[in-house]
């Protein structure tokens, strides 16, 4: 598999991404991590990744980033406000996202990565 067929999008110092990049070399998987910070995020990105999966899934809710903003501002959250959350602050996308040909895996566990590589 070329590094270029996998990609892992988040941010490096995330816990999360450690263990799932852990993993993936555990099982020799090559691939390309795109940090947010460093690398960007396009809005028609984003919009991928949410037409898959949902803005209500990307949405890191349990991030510090998303708990310190105002109630009001969390109760008028719909699609186009949390894009442009997002897109303002790429820590509250959930991560690890993970992208194998046209397919996205939100989050890390070992056995929905396992499944996730098992399918053909």
């Amino acid at each position: 598999m070329n590094p270029s067929d996998v990609i892992m999008y988040g941010i490096p110092n995330c816990d999360t991404i450690k263990k799932a990049r852990h993993w993936l070399s555990e099982q020799q998987i090559n691939y390309q991590f795109h940090d947010y910070r460093k690398d960007g995020l396009s809005r028609d990105l984003l919009e991928q990744f949410e037409a898959q999966l949902g803005w209500q899934a990307l949405l890191n809710k349990r991030g510090t980033t998303y708990r310190k903003l105002p109630d009001e501002q969390k109760n008028a959250l719909d699609k186009e406000s949390a894009i442009t959350l997002m897109l303002e602050q790429p820590a509250m996308i959930k991560r690890p996202l993970l992208a194998r040909d046209g397919q996205y895996l939100l989050g890390f566990k070992d056995t929905s990565y396992t499944e996730f590589f098992s399918e053909n």
